[in-house]
Parts: structure tokens; sequence; C-alpha cells
């Protein structure tokens, strides 16, 4: 796909499957951020008013699985990161793990065109596609900073954020 800006031709930087991986490689580093915490301070740990960094992830697979869905079906739910039956960190990762198989099967089903798209995504958000999808990125990494600075109180050295 090309562009033009005054005339002349702009080739893209990144297309649909690059962004999806670079995504993808934001979820893994999540993930093994999850996985640093001890069960007990996943869930109760706390600094400066903050969430324990469960609750963060909670809201995190309330956006991406679901939000993405509500772009492929153009069908509007409010937002959903109820899981107050998940109470374990194994039971957090498969969440997660599913989650990201979601991720995969729903954005392949979004068309170039859709990414340019108008929706008021849970009913709330209105904004294009794509910018939605950039801020499922955007929020989950401010969580996972959040994640990183619980982790360095704790005394564990979080995941290379590089490392993606």
């Amino acid at each position: 796909m090309e562009t033009t800006l005054n005339n002349t031709k702009l080739a893209t930087f990144m297309n649909v499957q690059e962004f999806l991986e670079h995504w993808q490689g934001h979820r893994m580093l999540t993930r093994r951020t999850i996985a640093a915490f001890p069960e007990e301070a996943l869930f109760n740990h706390a600094i400066g008013g903050m969430r324990p960094f469960a609750k963060m992830v909670m809201e995190l697979l309330g956006i991406a699985g679901p939000g993405l869905k509500e772009i492929v079906s153009g069908d509007s739910k409010p937002l959903d990161e109820d899981f107050k039956d998940v109470t374990t960190k194994a039971q957090l990762l498969k969440l997660w793990d599913i989650a990201t198989g979601e991720v995969n099967e729903y954005f392949q089903e979004i068309t170039e065109e859709r990414f340019q798209e108008v929706f008021n995504l849970f009913g709330m958000y209105e904004n294009k596609n794509y910018c939605s999808i950039l801020y499922f990125i955007d929020n989950e990494i401010h969580h996972r900073a959040q994640g990183y600075v619980y982790l360095r109180s704790l005394g564990i050295e979080p995941p290379a954020f590089y490392e993606r």
C-alpha cells in the first residue's frame, strides 16, 4: 500500500501482519511479567493507591480479545473486566494465552478498510479502529510498566523490556 503526500509516493512502513507481530511481542513480554510475580504479590501487592497487577491484567483481558471481536462483528458491548473467579497465577496465565489466540484470530479478520472506520468500542470509545488497537497496545505497555515498578519494589528483576 502506498499513499501520497504533496505528490510524493510514500511506502507503507509496516503491513498488517507486522503490526500484529509487534503487538504479540508486547503480549509475550507482558506474559513474562505476569509469570515473574510471586502468587501472593500478583493479587495483593500495590503501591500508592494503584491496583494490584492482577487487576491491571484483568483490565487488559477485558479489552484485547473482546475489543477486536467488537471491531470484527460491529456489535458493541459494555467493557467487562470482572474476572472475580480468577484467584491464581495459573488461571490468569491461561486466560492470557486464550486472549492471545483471540487476538490472532480476530486481528486476521479485520480488513484494511476496517482499520480506518470509526467505531464506538464498548459503547463508549469512539475512534478509528486502528487508533483503538493502538490504545490497546499503549494501555498494555502502561500497565506492564506499573508491574515493573511492583516487581522492583519486591526485589525482583523484571524481564528485559526490549526482549520481545
